[in-house]
């Protein structure tokens, strides 16, 4: 009953730091490729990559919060690389919200 409990647990611990990367990734790729090339083929100004960046960037961050909070209260041997990974990530996307943030006021 144990060996279940803790696949499980290792299940959920993989499939949110999974769907944090996916997150993180698209938000990248969609304020860096898809927004500086396709926006203004659509005719949609270059103001509302900061608005999109900021709100996928939230979310990145709470889905890396939420992966830590999951990988810190199991026991995985995976713990520490995970939580220094989306530690990093989330470091990352600061800096991001912080220039969308920048973007915005100016």
């Amino acid at each position: 009953m144990t060996k279940t409990v803790d696949a499980s647990a290792t299940e959920v611990q993989t499939r949110t730091f999974s769907m944090s990367m996916v997150v993180s990734g698209v938000r990248c790729g969609l304020t860096y490729v898809v927004l500086p090339f396709f926006a203004p083929l659509i005719g949609v100004s270059s103001g509302v990559g900061p608005w999109i960046g900021l709100s996928l960037g939230t979310v990145a961050i709470a889905a890396n919060a939420l992966s830590i909070k999951r990988f810190s209260a199991g026991n995985s041997r995976w713990k520490i690389p995970m939580v220094v990974i989306n530690s990093s990530v989330i470091l990352l996307l600061l800096f991001l919200v912080a220039g969308d943030l920048r973007d915005l006021v100016n």
